[in-house]
């Protein structure tokens, strides 16, 4: 099982649904901007009694675009890697997908900046469906930046 989403930018990508630990729909009220942190950092929020980071995914991958943060909620997907738990904020959560791993291709026309997060591509209704691998996003060295 993979969720399915949307960025700014209408690109569609893929989560396993083994690196997820929630999804939210957060109000950008609850969103507490931390000052000096990193731009890719939207701030933190409480998951359940647990603070964590909150990134924008599209301007973490260099997508063009700015997530639209003047509305009433806020998709938020909690991605965990070994107790290492961190929230990313999307566009639009479009569901779950069965999503054949076979049929997983090499991913073409990536960015330098987004190529060590994508592990493959699927063809989805005329579109490329990338392939998240939660765990490089979250021991990326590009939050201490």
């Amino acid at each position: 099982m993979h969720l399915r989403l949307y960025l700014s930018s209408k690109r569609q990508l893929a989560i396993p649904a083994t690196g997820i630990r929630e999804v939210v729909s957060q109000s950008p009220n609850l969103i507490t901007p931390i000052p000096n942190a990193s731009v890719l950092l939207l701030g933190t929020m409480n998951l359940r009694g647990q603070v964590i980071w909150v990134a924008d995914l599209g301007q973490f991958l260099g997508e063009p675009g700015i997530l639209t943060t003047e509305r009433s909620e806020i998709p938020i997907v909690a991605i965990e890697d070994q107790e290492t738990i961190m929230g990313l904020a999307v566009e639009q959560i479009a569901g779950m997908e069965w999503l054949d791993s076979e049929q997983l291709e090499i991913a073409s026309n990536l960015s330098d900046e987004m190529a060590p997060f994508i592990e493959g591509e699927w063809e989805w209704e005329n579109a490329s469906l990338l392939l998240l691998n939660p765990s490089a996003i979250l021991r990326s060295a590009r939050w201490a930046a």
